[in-house]
């Protein structure tokens, strides 16, 4: 089995809201397979993919035994803003996750997942 907890936080006037991702270890991986080949398909994920795509990452990096630190930084590398609909960036701006594999608990905290540097909004 595996859970995780993911609270996000995006722009300052939304609230942040927490998705809790529970589930036997061979579906959730199917799932997260699922977005990829959307991906890999040049379709553009919505941020439930975006942040199943996350969960599948976080918990694949905390079974091999990853840093924080390392997990940050490969965060970035997952997704970038031609992956995602609109708004999916600004949405994820910081997203930590608490994740129960193998009975052991760990919280990880990944900000700004998707690069927005070239990434500009229609009127800004």
């Amino acid at each position: 089995m595996i859970r995780v907890k993911a609270t996000v936080k995006g722009e300052q006037d939304v609230p942040p809201f927490t998705r809790v991702f529970d589930y036997d270890e061979q579906v959730f991986f199917s799932s997260a397979a699922i977005v990829k080949e959307k991906i890999r398909q040049k379709m553009k994920i919505n941020v439930n993919e975006a942040l199943m795509a996350y969960c599948a990452y976080v918990a694949k990096s905390i079974r091999a035994g990853k840093k924080d630190g390392y997990i940050q930084k490969g965060a970035s590398e997952i997704l970038s803003a031609d992956n995602v609909m609109i708004g999916v960036p600004e949405t994820l701006q910081a997203i930590t996750f608490e994740a129960t594999l193998d009975n052991k608990v760990r919280k990880v905290t990944i900000k700004e997942p998707i690069p927005t540097s070239s990434y500009i909004m229609a009127g800004h």
